[in-house]
């Protein structure tokens, strides 16, 4: 028996319906998914009942890539191509780059293909993180690791590394409620609580790189607008030199702070 066609209009109208802001587009996307009727209702009833749509799909865009993501795993953003560009700018070639915090590994894949790696490695607490950045990473040459922020790198790299990346949680635990139900209801918490002012995570952050980067390396962060005094003074405190960069176009701000040489 042969499907009945697929009524685009009635799709956007459904996703409308449910709230989704950018209906049109994201019907696109769950027409492109398949072509299968059925399948097409099961992937659009996930996305009214307030799934992410990149969980639906099982990839979001990053920096012009199509990166895997699993259910749990904190979805790539678009502000964080900031943390990127700032990361590529600042570092010589054939760097050894880490990526802590690293979720789906988005910004492993993106530093990956613009900076050529003679060593890259990726780490996240969250073994689910972990699974879906070993497959993102696949073919790339690259290390990814299971463990609170620089603990399961090897020691050798200690004091070596020419770059660390963390797009580490930055969200105050108290704001954690306030956030889109499809961030807080679906990604796991551990990608989204900083702790009472946010900056838990990043503090350690800083305190362990300024040990694990070589000389004159850079260590670059995403964080709040309104966080940024703070943490620089965290930075500089850990003997780390801080430089602030906002995008207001992506509506970010990135901190990178470099070892003295």
């Amino acid at each position: 028996m042969k499907s009945p066609p697929i009524d685009r209009s009635a799709l956007v109208g459904r996703l409308r319906a449910a709230g989704c802001v950018y209906a049109e587009d994201e019907a696109e996307l769950l027409l492109a998914a398949t072509d299968d009727p059925v399948a097409l209702a099961e992937l659009t009833d996930r996305r009214v009942a307030g799934e992410p749509l990149e969980y639906v799909l099982g990839w979001a865009e990053f920096c012009g890539r199509r990166i895997a993501v699993d259910p749990g795993v904190f979805v790539p953003r678009g502000r964080t191509a900031l943390l990127v560009e700032v990361a590529v700018e600042l570092t010589g070639p054939a760097p050894a780059v880490v990526d802590l915090c690293c979720g789906s590994g988005a910004a492993a894949v993106a530093l990956a293909h613009r900076l050529a790696p003679r060593w890259l490695a990726a780490a996240d607490i969250d073994p689910v993180a972990v699974a879906c950045a070993r497959r993102n990473l696949a073919g790339l040459a690259a290390e990814v690791y299971e463990g609170d922020l620089f603990a399961p790198l090897p020691q050798r790299w200690r004091g070596r590394l020419d770059l660390v990346v963390a797009n580490a949680p930055y969200v105050p635990t108290d704001a954690v409620a306030l956030m889109p139900p499809e961030a807080r209801l679906h990604e796991a918490p551990v990608a989204l609580d900083g702790g009472p002012d946010g900056l838990a995570v990043l503090r350690r952050v800083g305190v362990e790189a300024a040990t694990w980067l070589a000389p004159g390396g850079h260590l670059v962060v995403e964080a709040g607008e309104t966080q940024v005094d703070d943490l620089c003074r965290s930075f500089e405190a850990a003997g780390l030199l801080p430089t602030v960069r906002t995008d207001e176009d992506l509506d970010a701000t990135a901190v990178s702070a470099r070892r003295p040489s």
